[in-house]
């Protein structure tokens, strides 16, 4: 799936889930909290809206040529000595030293990305699991508690809804049936 389609795009996008979370503890821990006493009224109310490269071409650059330092000649020297390598002068000692750079550039960006989806999968496999658990709570609760007052009920209903939809959501970002 897009990222762009996933309905918990960043790791930001999962706090509303976890606060749901952590509301679901909290109603389960105090059978007298109701919507109004909850930390996220409104919500509950409306049942959730829904360079690695640099170094190693500074030193190529640095190190490359007869003449060694940062002066003009062992900076042109450098990039005379890199040129050669592809039989060039100075003009194809700047692309032979540009070239890792970029591919490692690319290549950070590209693992940095990969990192970074991982991650997201594992905190949204997380509250998935916490929410089912949650889930499973509160339905329990509704059925021990049924002669409990309105407000009670219409609380724990809200909360049943809004992990029902993160649960939802969560399986269609994780591509589970």
């Amino acid at each position: 799936m897009s990222k762009k389609n996933m309905n918990f795009q960043n790791a930001d996008a999962l706090k509303t889930v976890q606060r749901v979370i952590e509301e679901a503890g909290q109603a389960l821990n105090d059978p007298t909290r109701t919507i109004v006493r909850s930390a996220m009224p409104e919500v509950l109310a409306g049942a959730l809206g829904a360079g690695a490269g640099g170094a190693a071409s500074f030193a190529a650059l640095y190190l490359g040529g007869s003449v060694v330092g940062l002066s003009a000649a062992g900076i042109t020297s450098g990039l005379a000595a890199a040129g050669a390598l592809i039989g060039g002068g100075m003009a194809a000692g700047v692309a032979v030293l540009a070239a890792p750079v970029a591919v490692l550039g690319a290549a950070g960006v590209g693992i940095t990305a990969h990192v970074k989806n991982k991650k997201l999968k594992d905190a949204k496999m997380l509250c998935l699991t916490q929410a089912i658990a949650k889930q499973n709570a509160i339905i329990k609760a509704l059925q021990e508690e049924s002669a409990a007052d309105k407000e009670r009920i219409k609380y724990l209903n809200s909360l049943n809804t809004l992990l029902d939809a993160a649960i939802r959501d969560l399986k269609q970002d994780l591509g589970i049936a």
